[in-house]
């Protein structure tokens, strides 16, 4: 099987090209068995409703079982999602899943009592039974039930937040199916003839050489915006009530202070980030004065700031040369990291290549059960594939490593330390593909590439969550979130990073109503924060610092023991304190400066 092949049938990959979930499910049959065994576990549990704070016995015999019914419920789940994502189009893996959500759902309504009643039970018994040694792997998960405890309201009031969650989905839902389904984007004439013009081609046009191009799909893109504009205002504004009126019923002072509670993150690192982010803009607007340069155009307009600077380089890697490129580039971490990469990437961890139905893009998706698996759809000539099988590598080495070194009550991390680990992975590669790169056009090529992702991933989502901080404020203190209102803000954000070199369109700040994240209030800034962390332990690993290796390693074990800013504080870098995003920013205004001599502007 070769990439460059018409796309098979799924039944048609050879099975070397695919994941090996037999560490999860050896027949379909066992399968089913283990749903049948996981739905009769329910009732066993719901015996001990009443008696949790009975004594210690009574409540470690209760969390045991909780902790096997959750650990075979991510099991059944972790199979069938995967086996629906290797063929969408399958009718069985869709009823497979169907028929655990189904099952999944009359759990959560039977347990609904049980973290409650934990919560209720005197804090002073709960210590004192924790402090046993036979706790041990259950003690962070109490310790944050507990933590919790302010916020959870009466039994009955639970279950009336409980029974609205599925129509506290509307806003996201509505806005999904309006955008990628309702909007009508038609087609844009091209040399080759008229091409469709929708979300997932967006991206595409805007990457085209040809000026004209770019501004018609872009005109023609937010125009459907526009004539929509009414909706998706109110479709936004309905999420920020929402998330206010979540916050104010669980005594939070404000709907962001209750998204960064969980993760235990002090609300100045939001603070911290946004305000470093705002002193280096100038570095910013260097890069975009950079691109009008050498676009040689009289003024830089929106739709010009994703065409590449650079063209595309065309260097083949077969999938088992990626992989040895990957193992290359991450040797500073050592033997038993490369090795347990290699042999996962090598064999039963990754699905490599496209088929029939198979989902688009990358992802790395372990369990506890399971390995750290990877699903990619590799294209040999693609040098940012292989960035995307580093960057998923280091997902899957988090996983296993957290896996490792933890129970399963506390295994799992959280997403603010998720992309650490594989971006820390991307800048390893980056500097052993320069190292070692046969020309110059490949290596200008490289650091245009690492230029725009740091660009995306650290400015770009800061302005956004910069946007969402402002938004949920605005309403909060009382200003109704109308389209001119919510318009003119993110103008004015897109005035102040963008820079002096920057002529916007009438249209251009409906980009605020075309952002599915804004849907998951308080995401985006994961990402920056994650960048930055990643940038600032991957110099120090590759400067050879001292115990920087083995205390990148001690936060790739960490799990979910300790809550994030700890864990990377174990790993040597405080995000409690701003110098990792200068740092971060320093890095990005070298890179433009190499950037612009390579280029000879």
């Amino acid at each position: 099987m070769s990439d460059t092949h018409e796309i098979p049938a799924r039944k048609d990959v050879p099975a070397a090209n695919r994941w090996d979930l037999s560490k999860l499910y050896t027949a379909e049959a066992d399968w089913e068995a283990d749903l049948k065994a996981w739905e009769t576990m329910i009732d066993a549990i719901v015996a001990y409703r009443g008696t949790l704070a009975d004594s210690s016995d009574s409540l470690y015999a209760a969390l045991c079982l909780y902790r096997d019914f959750s650990l075979l419920g991510e099991k059944l789940m972790h199979y069938a999602q995967l086996r629906q994502m290797e063929d969408e189009g399958d009718s069985t893996a869709r009823g497979r899943v169907s028929r655990y959500m189904m099952s999944a759902t009359k759990a959560s309504g039977a347990l609904s009592w049980f973290t409650p009643e934990l919560q209720r039970a005197p804090e002073d018994s709960l210590r004192s039974w924790m402090a046993e040694q036979r706790y041990v792997e259950y003690r962070v998960f109490l310790d944050r039930l507990l933590r919790q405890k302010p916020h959870v309201l009466s039994e009955a009031e639970e279950r009336l937040l409980a029974l609205a969650q599925d129509a506290a989905t509307t806003p996201s839902d509505a806005f999904s199916v309006l955008t990628n389904v309702d909007l009508d984007f038609g087609s844009i004439e091209t040399p080759e003839g008229p091409r469709p013009l929708s979300q997932s081609t967006f991206s595409s046009f805007m990457q085209n050489p040809d000026r004209k191009i770019r501004r018609a799909a872009y005109m023609q893109f937010y125009g459907q915006f526009d004539a929509h504009k009414n909706t998706l205002a109110q479709l936004y504004s309905g999420q920020v009530k929402l998330d206010s009126y979540h916050a104010t019923v669980r005594n939070f002072p404000s709907s962001r202070s209750q998204s960064l509670f969980p993760d235990d993150v002090p609300e100045s690192v939001y603070d911290n980030l946004v305000a470093t982010v705002n002193e280096n803009l100038p570095l910013l607007h260097r890069y975009y004065d950079l691109r009008k340069r050498v676009l040689r155009l009289d003024e830089l307009r929106h739709y010009d700031v994703y065409v590449p600077l650079v063209g595309l380089v065309k260097v083949q890697h077969s999938w088992e040369q990626a992989v040895e490129v990957v193992a290359a580039a991450l040797a500073p971490l050592g033997g038993e990291y490369v090795s347990i990469l290699k042999g996962g990437l090598s064999g039963a961890w990754a699905d490599r290549y496209e088929n029939k139905g198979k989902r688009s893009g990358a992802f790395s998706w372990g369990s506890y059960s399971s390995d750290p698996y990877v699903l990619m759809n590799f294209k040999s000539d693609l040098v940012r594939d292989v960035f995307t099988l580093a960057h998923e590598g280091g997902h899957s080495m988090h996983s296993w490593y957290s896996t490792k070194a933890n129970p399963f009550m506390q295994y799992g991390y959280t997403i603010f330390e998720a992309e650490v680990a594989s971006t820390f992975n991307e800048a390893l590669l980056f500097k052993y593909m320069m190292e070692t790169a046969a020309s110059e056009e490949l290596k200008t090529y490289l650091l245009a590439s690492r230029v725009d992702d740091i660009l995306a991933t650290l400015f770009r989502q800061t302005m956004f969550a910069e946007f969402e901080h402002r938004a949920h404020a605005m309403f909060e203190a009382g200003e109704p979130l109308t389209v001119d209102a919510l318009r003119n803000e993110y103008r004015g954000l897109l005035k102040r990073y963008f820079g002096p070199a920057m002529v916007f369109e009438e249209v251009s700040e409906l980009e605020s109503f075309r952002i599915p994240h804004f849907y998951d209030s308080f995401y985006v800034y994961k990402y920056a924060t994650g960048i930055s962390a990643s940038i600032a332990l991957s110099n120090k690993v590759l400067a050879g610092e001292p115990g920087a290796r083995d205390n990148y390693f001690k936060f790739l074990s960490s799990g979910g023991s300790r809550f994030p800013i700890e864990a990377l504080k174990v790993a040597g870098v405080d995000m409690s304190s701003p110098e990792p995003v200068r740092q971060a920013c320093r890095e990005f205004g070298r890179l433009v400066d190499r950037l612009a001599r390579a280029l000879k502007v």
